[in-house]
């Protein structure tokens, strides 16, 4: 009768040993892989909502805005809960561009057509912007960046940039900075928390 023979203890701890050192080197570039790739789903569907926000400025021929929100409307300067892109003109229904309080002010108002909501992003993941942007992008039917109420462009320059950063707070995390010029062109900077020297917490 053939004997059967499993595995020694030796040949077992030595598998075990070295299932282990497989799982210590891969799990963290597997973790760092997907952080990675959630921090760049989350800025393409950024960009994609800047780009939809500026083209149809450009094909209505009306002022259009982005601002952190929902449905409802304008809420604080958090876009990482969620935007929404809006026809910021007419809410009087109207025709002209003529009520300031209300047309192209950078806030949803009764009467304005939502073309668009974001829901917010998931697990510690912020996207705030600096003063120029933190509560609203506004484009204007040339496709230029402008401030709400008129028609100045925004103050963006090479040393202040309009730029909002998506920060996916771990450690070594993946932070996409995207900036925004004047004529409403908008680009990322792929850097990591050591380049940037941000601080993230979860």
């Amino acid at each position: 009768m053939n004997r059967q023979r499993g595995f020694t203890l030796i040949e077992l701890i030595t598998t075990m040993a070295i299932a282990a050192i497989v799982l210590t080197i891969g799990v963290p570039s597997f973790q760092a892989m997907m952080r990675n790739n959630r921090a760049a789903t989350y800025t393409n569907e950024f960009m994609s909502a800047l780009s939809l926000a500026r083209s149809e400025a450009i094909k209505r021929g009306w002022r259009v805005t982005m601002c952190p929100g929902t449905q409802s409307g304008c809420n604080g300067n958090a876009w990482g809960n969620g935007w929404i892109v809006f026809v910021d003109a007419d809410a009087d229904g109207n025709g002209v561009l003529d009520t300031a309080a209300t047309d192209s002010n950078g806030t949803l108002d009764g009467g304005e057509v939502v073309l668009r909501v974001y829901e917010a992003f998931g697990g510690n993941t912020t996207l705030l912007g600096s003063a120029p942007v933190s509560q609203y992008i506004s484009f204007s039917p040339d496709g230029a960046t402008r401030l709400a109420g008129g028609n100045v462009s925004l103050p963006c320059t090479p040393t202040l940039p309009c730029a909002l950063t998506l920060s996916l707070c771990y450690n070594n995390n993946q932070q996409n900075q995207i900036i925004i010029n004047s004529v409403g062109r908008a680009r990322v900077n792929n850097q990591t928390s050591a380049q940037t020297g941000t601080a993230c917490t979860n």
